[in-house]
């Protein structure tokens, strides 16, 4: 199986940082605009891109700590049962965001392409915590004439 991993150090804390991970208000503030359904262990959030995107269901909450969903749906077709993991480690005046993409099928292409986009994704969390300002779809670097 393969699988996507970025490490950030963000000045600001575990909480605020969980806060963007866990609401649909922090959410909306760096990865897209249009999203619904966050909350509790069980529910299911569901990310919108110009209409169509992934649903992922909650799986594993630890508070300021770590975040865990599990893919649903059928958007997009290569992540089925893969899973995302945010782990949050406060170190002096800064918390590491450890993310991970895991449970890819194959290496290609498109893993490839979500790799550099969760990267950007990341930075948008960072820019967010830091400047007050994230870079959600659609206000994001976009990587290919097809975003």
């Amino acid at each position: 199986m393969a699988e996507i991993r970025h490490r950030v150090g963000i000045r600001g804390s575990a909480a605020d940082i969980y806060f963007l991970l866990t609401t649909d208000a922090g959410l909306s503030r760096w990865w897209t605009r249009d999203i619904r359904g966050s909350g509790e262990v069980g529910s299911v959030i569901r990310f919108r891109f110009g209409g169509d995107g992934p649903d992922f269901e909650v799986i594993e909450l630890l508070p300021d700590r770590l975040v865990r969903w599990r893919h649903r749906g059928h958007m997009p077709p290569a992540w089925q049962d893969t899973e995302i993991l945010f782990e949050l480690q406060p170190e002096g005046k800064q918390t590491f965001v450890n993310f991970s993409h895991y449970n890819w099928r194959e290496a290609g292409e498109f893993l490839a392409h979500c790799s550099t986009k969760w990267a950007i994704f990341m930075m948008s969390i960072k820019s967010c915590i830091e400047t007050g300002t994230g870079h959600p779809f659609p206000d994001d670097v976009h990587i290919d004439l097809d975003e």
